[in-house]
């Protein structure tokens, strides 16, 4: 037994030496000192030997068990450390290489129009507001002198969210005016951006969702003149003196006199044709409509406390979408919700 013993000592010190990782360290373990391991399988023995035999092998199993315990502990230690020291090589970080460039996002091009037009007209005096998209009726359509039957009621034309029309999404930022009318005495002067809600058929310059910008001007003595000036001077500044304008003569519940402007087509530049075929941004128009104006209705007024004897005041509504087509050269307006970010990255 003593020989069985010595060699269980220098196996097992050999083989944990040749150990190398820790659950090399578990299957020794078992082998040597668990409950059918070869220790124990040596140490059942004991019964055969004599009373005087006993204590001495005693003595030396327990002196095989230190050996091979210490000889673990020794070896789980130099094993985690070879672990560690392999784990921090294979991370260690070179602070002497170059980073990487992170890809900053920037600004929609939608959102880069929208702020260079509130700029421009903050510049001018104007205070910007914002206001519910889901709206009612009476301050999207009938204080607007837009009456009952009005094709823009129609089904066809608005979402609504009642069986009375009563409630609807948005089909202009103009509820804003009403809205600033009844809280406010004039001089009044502000810009209503956001999004509306029509019905409309998604083609190059149509969308069911976009967005617009209603401005008005509520004060003494204000003319068409002074609503002119004013989109000139956005115009002009937003296009750098190269845009082509006309008014045309138009006509808008809510407004009288109204007109519309249009801006000549970026793409054909005013021909209507594009390599002998039809210009598919304005659709051989060659001018592409970018706003409704006129002088406020008086009713309009009336209908918000404000004396038309008095005050007079102008209005006006920029389609954002078409003046960013024409601000960044855009030739498809579905282009700008399509959320493509080759297309987005250009800008």
């Amino acid at each position: 037994m003593k020989q069985q013993l010595e060699n269980i000592r220098q196996q097992a010190l050999s083989a944990l030496d040749s150990a190398s990782s820790p659950e090399a360290l578990e299957e020794l373990r078992v082998r040597l000192l668990g409950k059918k391991g070869e220790l124990t399988t040596v140490l059942k023995q004991m019964g055969k030997l004599s009373p005087e035999e006993r204590p001495v092998m005693g003595q030396l199993a327990n002196s095989v068990r230190a050996a091979i315990e210490e000889k673990l502990e020794q070896r789980k230690a130099d094993i985690h450390a070879a672990v560690l020291e392999a784990k921090l090589k294979a991370e260690a970080v070179d602070v002497t290489i170059p980073g990487e460039a992170v890809a900053l996002g920037h600004q929609h091009p939608m959102n880069m129009v929208l702020q260079e037009i509130k700029d421009i007209f903050i510049g001018m005096g104007y205070q910007v507001i914002d206001g519910p998209e889901v709206e009612l009726a009476s301050y999207n359509f009938t204080r607007l002198n837009i009456e009952e039957g009005h094709p823009s009621r129609d089904r066809s034309d608005t979402f609504y969210f009642t069986d009375d029309d009563s409630v609807l999404l948005r089909t202009q930022t103009s509820p804003m005016q009403i809205r600033a009318m009844e809280n406010t005495q004039p001089p009044i002067c502000i810009l209503a951006p956001g999004r509306v809600y029509r019905k409309d058929e998604a083609d190059a310059t149509h969308s069911p969702m976009f967005h617009q910008i209603e401005g008005l001007v509520v004060a003494e003595n204000v003319t068409m003149g002074d609503l002119k000036g004013a989109l000139i001077t956005m115009i002009r500044r937003l296009y750098r003196d190269d845009a082509v304008i006309r008014f045309r003569p138009h006509h808008f519940p809510f407004t009288e006199p109204s007109c519309e402007t249009d801006m000549r087509c970026h793409k054909c530049h005013g021909t209507g044709e594009v390599d002998g075929q039809v210009c598919s941004t304005c659709h051989g128009e060659g001018w592409i409509e970018i706003l409704g104006a006129g002088m406020v209705h008086p009713d309009v007024l009336r209908g918000c406390g404000i004396d038309p004897e008095k005050y007079s005041g102008f209005a006006f509504g920029i389609g954002l979408e078409r003046m960013a087509m024409s601000r960044l050269r855009i030739n498809d307006l579905r282009l700008i919700f399509d959320n493509d970010i080759r297309f987005l990255n250009q800008f």
